[in-house]
């Protein structure tokens, strides 16, 4: 297959960029909300739910882009997907009320999630072991310079055209995505290995997959872990604008060291791939994060908000959640060989599902404040680090996802 021959990096490239479709659709508009609210005669909190229904949609879709990808192939998939993408962000360019962009927002979410699911199921369908590590952790290390370049992208489209230039940048960028993959993106799952779509088969995989203890816990200690992070993301307007006083297009002073972070943990990630267990990285990753969560109590707790105090901590979180992030991803893929599609798919809902429940209640409690901020990191973390040890104890002593 001529996928298998391509470099790993040229590889890597292509499908950061396909999982960064969800990124840019969040981050991009960031800094246009305040214009958002003021164009369309809408409050914060219904300018904020644009967000919301983005994110819900996205996890409600994710549940099939997987099976429909196991069916049909990965490629066909990924080019309607981000064609439908392209659509629905013309859309919220033209938007005229905030229904209207909730709605448009909402196919985009249904759309967005192809990218990165089909990203997942390709490695997969490719390597195994330490190369299927290797390869996660420089996709994450790639797609980890999305965030940092959305909120600056946006932040300058915002000042000056506007709004509708953020959406107008996202039928463009996906447009142009759409073209490479159509040139450069070979199908990796021969038609002997694709599975049905009969719902009597799809109601037992789908059985199959979330009652399996070591796929939920997997999957609840990485949507756990990346929470403690996401909840900056979702409360960047406020925490930038408002607690640290800074411009709209000074967004990347939170996405900047954040995703420098994300790079630095994903090439350690692939720096270890093969020399330690896959559980150990998991196991210093926490570490680091835990370091992270203190710090960002100590000092939000004793010191006003501001530069670079507010920011430092965050840093060094993304770097602990990069660093065991491409070995969950992978802990919650493996027992399912047939399906990876299927499985990334519920993966994915499961993240995006936190996600959504972030954005909609928890973000706007915990954003008036940057300690409330910083106890919201250090709960998402406790939570996930729970949620590891209860995988390492599904999987017994002997395969322990943590050392000792």
């Amino acid at each position: 297959m001529t996928l298998h021959a391509a470099p790993q990096r040229g590889l890597a490239l292509l499908l950061a960029a396909l999982s960064a479709i969800g990124p840019f659709a969040i981050d991009t508009y960031l800094p246009s909300f305040p214009d958002i609210a003021a164009r369309l005669q809408a409050t914060p909190l219904e300018v904020q739910q644009t967000l919301s229904a983005y994110l819900f949609a996205f996890a409600a879709m994710t549940l099939w882009h997987g099976a429909i990808a196991d069916r049909f192939g990965r490629r066909r998939v990924i080019l309607i997907a981000l064609g439908l993408f392209a659509l629905a962000s013309l859309g919220c360019a033209f938007a005229t009320s905030i229904g209207q962009l909730w709605f448009w927002r909402g196919l985009q979410g249904v759309t967005a999630g192809a990218g990165i699911i089909i990203s997942r199921a390709i490695v997969r369908d490719l390597y195994d072991g330490a190369p299927a590590q290797r390869l996660m952790a420089n996709i994450s290390m790639m797609f980890a310079l999305a965030p940092a370049l959305a909120p600056l992208i946006g932040g300058w489209l915002q000042a000056t055209w506007g709004w509708r230039s953020v959406f107008g940048f996202l039928v463009v960028a996906s447009g142009l995505l759409l073209l490479l993959c159509a040139y450069q993106l070979q199908e990796t799952l021969p038609p002997e290995k694709r599975q049905s779509l009969r719902p009597a088969y799809l109601l037992g995989a789908y059985r199959k997959i979330f009652s399996s203890p070591p796929f939920l816990f997997a999957c609840a200690a990485l949507s756990l872990n990346f929470n403690g992070f996401f909840l900056y993301v979702l409360s960047a307007p406020v925490f930038l604008m408002r607690h640290l006083n800074l411009p709209e297009t000074a967004f990347l002073w939170l996405f900047g060291p954040g995703m420098l972070g994300l790079i630095c943990g994903s090439w350690l990630a692939g720096r270890l791939a093969g020399r330690v267990s896959a559980g150990k990285a998991v196991y210093y990753g926490h570490l680091v994060m835990g370091a992270a969560a203190l710090l960002n109590l100590l000092l939000s707790g004793i010191l006003p908000p501001g530069l670079p105090w507010s920011i430092l901590p965050i840093a060094l979180y993304t770097c602990g959640m990069a660093l065991a992030m491409p070995s969950l991803t992978l802990f919650a893929l493996d027992p399912f060989p047939q399906q990876r599609g299927l499985a990334a798919s519920c993966q994915t809902f499961f993240q995006a599902a936190a996600n959504g429940l972030t954005a909609a209640v928890i973000a706007p409690l915990l954003w008036d404040s940057t300690f409330s901020l910083a106890l919201g990191m250090a709960g998402s973390l406790l939570l996930g680090s729970l949620a590891a040890l209860a995988y390492r104890r599904t999987l017994g002593r002997n395969s322990a996802l943590l050392p000792g």
